[in-house]
């Protein structure tokens, strides 16, 4: 007895669906491929931004550090407003010279940024007399203030151990160790070396 075969799906068709399900799966995989690329990206541009974070932290707290001019008690070689560039790695190696202008906190607010002119350090005798700067006995020349005199003359001062006397170069109008008195030298922050900033002022100090 002869028995009727059922028809078969032909091999054409059998092909197409095979085919179909090949080019699903290689586009799953192409996704999955471009997301774990996308999250591979992500990742490195997270660690790039994080470590140049940090460097840049690094950076200003040892190496150099902006700085902006909040007075014109430095008037006429910094102007309120002007941005300075401060080298904070130079004094971890050599002491603070005379006419090195420099950052430092002041002993009467010692959590705020002053910025002045190193005019005496340890063992210098500065006064100020008929209106000029003498340190240790002579007539210092400044060029760069604002008038070459000053409206009022200050006792001999003796400089102590490990302290600076500071001065702004607009001395009429400055707040400085004339009146909070020397500053100790790990008060000082860095040197001021470069202004940066108006573009029309840039300069080194």
């Amino acid at each position: 007895m002869s028995g009727r075969n059922e028809p078969s799906t032909p091999p054409s068709e059998d092909l197409e669906v095979e085919s179909e399900a090949q080019i699903r799966r290689q586009a799953e995989q192409q996704r999955n491929r471009a997301g774990a690329g996308i999250l591979a990206s992500l990742g490195e541009v997270i660690l790039i931004v994080g470590a140049a974070f940090i460097l840049a932290l690094f950076v200003q707290q040892f190496v150099i550090k902006p700085f902006s001019i909040p007075s014109a008690s430095m008037v006429p070689t910094l102007q309120e407003g002007d941005r300075v560039l401060v080298n904070r790695f130079l004094f971890y190696f050599q002491e603070p010279e005379k006419g090195d202008v420099v950052v430092f906190h002041p002993p009467i607010d010692p959590e705020t940024d002053y910025i002045k002119r190193v005019v005496g350090v340890e063992g210098d005798v500065v006064a100020v007399a008929d209106g000029r700067l003498v340190v240790n006995g002579e007539v210092q020349e400044e060029p760069y203030l604002n008038g070459p005199i000053m409206n009022s003359d200050f006792e001999a001062f003796t400089v102590g151990p490990d302290q600076i006397f500071v001065m702004g170069d607009n001395r009429n109008s400055s707040g400085d160790s004339r009146v909070f008195g020397p500053v100790d030298v790990d008060q000082v922050l860095g040197e001021a070396f470069l202004v940066y900033w108006p573009l029309g002022r840039i300069d080194t100090l």
